[in-house]
């Protein structure tokens, strides 16, 4: 059967913003890396107080750039919900998944703005930064989850009821009953918390470079270190936990047809994760790689995400 137009327009616009989004959000990481994010002062959404400033300088023009991108990023999420109202059906589960998407869309923007308006950016040392860094984290995540959905229901636009959803008065598989909602939530919890510690991981390696592996070391457990500081020996044990977790979650579903593809790319991710996070120290995090550890986090949680949705719903890739 054909796929209607509207449709595939919905699914096309969902993946392409989703696309677009994730390069927002490493633009974003970019702005804080290169101590840029006083860039426009502490005014927002305005830049030093208009809306195009003259002679602006190189740390301007790369805030501008990140205000301008997360803008046509918010407009992209206020057209996905109407896309959706187009291309599906009343009731459909990408209608909500848009709306999420719109909700976390600007709920990114505002913390962004807030951090801003805070003068929680550029060489603040403050330990609020750290929370607000860890929450702009959490909400990150949770616009890529709703995003990736979006994307889900539109391929499978015949998704409605759970998988494994019992008839009335029948009793689940002992199989499913096993194996449950836990194991995911227990993942989200562990991606949740290795992000949160490493966004605080990433301010401390940029605010307090170090000159070598062993200076880095020492650093966190010098008695005067700062909190960021004393804080980073908890990013490596969150990831490896996660990594462990994640890694049997994606092994118990490599039999299941429909979950194998997704599985597959989730533990590649880990392998792939795991090893950056290594590398990563040992370089003393360049920013380059501060880049690339943060897009295959973002790609690794987006796989989680599509794998518990295809495990709850149990539809294969399109």
């Amino acid at each position: 059967m054909r796929e209607p137009e509207g449709a595939r327009a919905l699914r096309r616009f969902a993946v392409g913003l989703l696309v677009y989004s994730l390069f927002v959000v490493l633009w974003g990481a970019y702005v804080r890396a290169s101590f840029s994010g006083d860039g426009c002062g502490d005014h927002w959404p305005l830049c030093h107080g208009v809306v195009l400033p003259h002679q602006a300088s190189t740390k301007t023009l790369i805030e501008l750039a990140h205000r301008v991108t997360s803008g046509l990023a918010l407009i992209g999420a206020l057209v996905l919900p109407w896309l959706a109202r187009r291309g599906s059906p009343a009731g459909a589960p990408v209608r909500g998944a848009a709306s999420l998407a719109l909700l976390f869309m600007v709920s990114e923007a505002l913390v962004g703005g807030a951090i801003v308006i805070l003068r929680k950016v550029a060489n603040d040392l403050s330990v609020a930064r750290g929370y607000w860094m860890a929450a702009h984290l959490v909400n990150t995540f949770l616009l890529l989850a709703a995003l990736v959905a979006a994307v889900f229901f539109a391929a499978h636009p015949s998704v409605r009821a759970p998988r494994h959803a019992p008839a009335s008065g029948s009793t689940p598989a002992a199989s499913d009953a096993d194996r449950g909602w836990w194991p995911f939530a227990l993942a989200l919890l562990l991606l949740l918390l290795t992000g949160m510690t490493g966004a605080v991981t990433a301010l401390g390696d940029t605010l307090f470079p170090a000159e070598s592996f062993s200076a880095s070391f020492a650093q966190e457990f010098h008695p005067g270190a700062h909190p960021f500081l004393r804080l980073r020996v908890f990013h490596p044990i969150a990831a490896l936990l996660s990594a462990g977790w994640l890694a049997y979650l994606g092994g118990t579903r490599l039999e299941e047809r429909e979950q194998r593809r997704p599985a597959q790319a989730l533990l590649a991710l880990v392998a792939l994760q795991v090893a950056l996070g290594f590398a990563n120290m040992l370089l003393l995090a360049p920013v380059w790689m501060q880049l690339l550890h943060l897009a295959v986090a973002d790609a690794l949680f987006m796989a989680f995400v599509w794998l518990a949705l295809t495990a709850r719903y149990g539809v294969a890739a399109p």
